[in-house]
C-alpha cells in the first residue's frame, strides 16, 4: 500500500521521494538468528463465566480447549463440559507460546491447571477475557491474547489463535555485550535504563552481590519493542534486525538520492511497520516532503541516528506515533526526544527539529514542519559506537551553530533527568585513591593514571550510570548531570585528584599513595597483629618486596615462623 500511494505524487518532491525509497537497498540480516516456539494446540480460556461460553465453540481446530472461570470459587455452565470448566478466584499465569505455567488456588493449595487437565505441565495459547488482564506486560509475550483489554480484538483472537499449533520461529531481536553493560561490576548496581525501558518483561537483574549482578534478555518473551537498545547509553544492547549503523546508512542513501533527484526540505518520518494503514493516513495529511522510513519499531533507532539524519540534509526528524502505544513506548520515545530537543535548544536551533507526531493531534492541529535544513555539507560520522557516532553528529553542528547564551554558560548547559552525560565530582580532601571507581566504570570514563597515583576522568565516556558514586568506600564520589560543547575539554583526561606516590623502602619503586600507607601504618599501630615494627614496616614496601623480606626473616629467625 505505501509504495502504491507513493507512486500517486506527482509533486517534484513526491516524484524524489518515491525514487529515493524505490532504489535505495535496505541493509538487512539475510539469516537472523532466531528462536522457536513448539505449540501442541492446547488452549486455555480466562474470564467471566458468560464471555467464556460465548467463545468456547469457536476453537474446533485445537488439540483441547480449557475453560477458567475467574471471579467465584465454583459454579456450573450448562454449555461447557465440566470436565473442562474450572473455577478459581486466584490464578497465575506465566510463561509463553506453547509454555504458559497457569496456578490456580483453591482452598489455600496451588494447583498446575494444565497438569490436571492435559496431563502436560503446560498450555499452549491462553485467551484471555478478563478486563485488566492477569499477565500485566504492556506487550503481551507470543500466544497470549489479552482481548479483554481491548487490544488484540476478540476478532483478530479468534480468528488467529486456530493458526497456532506447530513450531514457530521468532528472530533474536537484540545483541547483548555485557563487557559494556553499565548495570552491574563487583556486586554494585549501577544503570537499570534498560530495564525500566522494557514494556515485555523481557530484561531482568540476575545474580546476587556474592556472584555479581548482570542483565539476562530472556528471547522467548522478547517482543523487539526497541525500548531498550534506544535507552542503552552504552550500546551493551544494540538492535539487530538491522543493525543501528545499517540503518543510519539507509537513511544517508535516501537522502542522497532524494536530492539528487531534485527534492528539496525533506522531512524523515519513521514509521511502525506494523501500522501502515495509520502510516498512510497521516502521509495524506502531511506534504510530500516528508519521506517515510519503515522500522519494524518506533524506537529500535536511537538519538544517534536522528542527529546523524539532521546532519544529512533532513531538515526534521519526526516520529508517526499514536497516543494509544504502550505507555512505556510513549514514556521512552518521549523522554529521549526530550533529550534531543535540549540539545538542539542548546545550539540555538528549533527543538521541533526532532519531534513526536501523535495521529490523535494531527485530526484536530497542523503539526510544526522545519522546512530549512541545517546551514552546512556533512562528512563521515558514521565511525565507532553509538556514542561516537552522536558526539560526531553533535560536533560537527556545534561547528557551525553557536550555543544559546541563555543555556549554556561556558560551554555547560544542563540536561534533563536521566541522560546519559556529564562528569563525575571527586572530594579530594577526602579522597584515598583506592581506585574502587576506578574497578567498576564500565567505559573507562575514569581510569589510574599509571605511573603515579592519580585518578583521571574523561566526560565523554561517562554515562552517569552511579556505578563509581556506589562503589565508593569513602563516599568522596558524586555525579553531575551536564552537557560540555567544547569537544577539547570533554574529550581530555583531567585529574580529579592526584598525590605523592610512596617507594617502596627496598627497591624505590613507587607503588601506592603516600596518604595511604601512611594511614594503614597510623590505624595498625598498637594492633595486636603489627606489635612489631618489621610488620609496620613491610606496609611500606612494594609487594614483591614484602614477601622477601617476610621469607628472609623466617629463613633468619626460624622461631618466628611460629607467629604466623
Amino acid at each position: 500500500m505505501l509504495t502504491s500511494f507513493l507512486q500517486q505524487s506527482a509533486t517534484t518532491n513526491g516524484k524524489a521521494r518515491n525514487f529515493a525509497l524505490k532504489n535505495t537497498v535496505e541493509l538487512k540480516n539475510l539469516i537472523p538468528p532466531t528462536v522457536s516456539y513448539e505449540s501442541r494446540g492446547n488452549l486455555l480460556i480466562v474470564g467471566e463465566r458468560q464471555e467464556v461460553e460465548a467463545v468456547f465453540g469457536h476453537f474446533d481446530a485445537m488439540n483441547s480447549v480449557t475453560a477458567l472461570i475467574v471471579g467465584a470459587e465454583t459454579q456450573t455452565s450448562a454449555i461447557i463440559p465440566s470436565t473442562q470448566c474450572f473455577f478459581s478466584q486466584n490464578v497465575r499465569i506465566s510463561g509463553f507460546l506453547g509454555h504458559f505455567d497457569v496456578r490456580i488456588t483453591r482452598s489455600g493449595i496451588s494447583h498446575n491447571l494444565a497438569r490436571a487437565v492435559t496431563g502436560d505441565d503446560y498450555f499452549d495459547v491462553i485467551l484471555d477475557l478478563t478486563s485488566d488482564g492477569i499477565m500485566t506486560e504492556e506487550v503481551p509475550v507470543p500466544g497470549y491474547y489479552p482481548s479483554g483489554r481491548g487490544y488484540p480484538t476478540l476478532d483478530e483472537s479468534l480468528e488467529t489463535i486456530p493458526d497456532l499449533i506447530g513450531t514457530f520461529d521468532k528472530p533474536k531481536f537484540f545483541r547483548l555485550n555485557t563487557e559494556l553493560c553499565a548495570h552491574s561490576s563487583r556486586g554494585v548496581k549501577g544503570c537499570t535504563r534498560c530495564i525500566d525501558a522494557c514494556p515485555a518483561g523481557a530484561l531482568t537483574s540476575q545474580g546476587s552481590e556474592k556472584t555479581g549482578h548482570k542483565i539476562e534478555i530472556n528471547p522467548y518473551l522478547c517482543q523487539g519493542v526497541g525500548t531498550c537498545a534506544t535507552s542503552c547509553p552504552t550500546e551493551a544492547i544494540s538492535y539487530a534486525l538491522p543493525e543501528p549503523k545499517e540503518t543510519q546508512t539507509f537513511i544517508e542513501r535516501v537522502l542522497v538520492k532524494y536530492f539528487t533527484e531534485g527534492g528539496k526540505n525533506p522531512i524523515v518520518m519513521f514509521c511502525s511497520e506494523r501500522h501502515e494503514k495509520y502510516n498512510l493516513m497521516m502521509l495524506g495529511m502531511l506534504p510530500d516532503n516528508v519521506v517515510p522510513i519503515t522500522l519494524d519499531e518506533l524506537p529500535s533507532v536511537g538519538i544517534d541516528t536522528w542527529f546523524s539524519a539532521l546532519v544529512h540534509g533532513a531538515c526534521q526528524v519526526m516520529f508517526a506515533a499514536s497516543r494509544h502505544m504502550p505507555a512505556t513506548i510513549i514514556r521512552v520515545l518521549e523522554t529521549e526526544v526530550e533529550i534531543a530537543q535540549s540539545l538542539l535548544a542548546q545550539l540555538g536551533l528549533e527543538k521541533q527539529r526532532v519531534d513526536i507526531l501523535y495521529m490523535e493531534d494531527l485530526r484536530h492541529s497542523a503539526p510544526t514542519l522545519i522546512e530549512q535544513p541545517l546551514l552546512f555539507s556533512t562528512n563521515n560520522i558514521q565511525s565507532g559506537m553509538k556514542r561516537d557516532r552522536l558526539f560526531n553528529a553533535l560536533d560537527l553542528m556545534a561547528e557551525h551553530y553557536t550555543p544559546d547564551s541563555n543555556l549554556v554558560t561556558n560551554n555547560i548547559a544542563p540536561v534533563p533527568s536521566g541522560a546519559p552525560f556529564g562528569r563525575v565530582n571527586c572530594d579530594s580532601d577526602n579522597c584515598t585513591l583506592c581506585m574502587s571507581c576506578v574497578s567498576v566504570c564500565p567505559t573507562r570514563a575514569l581510569h589510574a593514571k599509571g605511573d603515579s597515583p592519580a585518578l583521571l576522568f574523561t566526560e565523554q565516556d561517562c554515562v552517569q550510570c552511579g556505578l563509581c558514586e556506589s562503589a565508593c568506600p569513602e563516599k568522596v564520589i558524586n555525579l553531575e548531570p551536564r552537557f560540555n560543547w567544547d569537544k577539547q575539554q570533554r574529550t581530555q583526561d583531567i585529574t580529579l585528584h592526584q598525590e605523592p606516590a610512596a617507594h617502596c623502602l627496598s627497591c624505590g619503586k613507587a607503588f601506592a599513595p603516600a596518604s595511604m600507607i601512611e594511614m594503614l601504618q597510623n590505624k595498625l599501630r598498637g594492633h595486636s597483629h603489627f606489635a612489631s615494627e618489621d610488620k609496620l614496616r613491610r606496609i611500606a614496601m612494594c609487594e614483591d618486596c614484602r614477601v622477601r623480606d617476610l621469607f628472609s626473616d623466617l629463613t633468619a629467625n626460624p622461631a618466628k615462623q611460629l607467629d604466623i
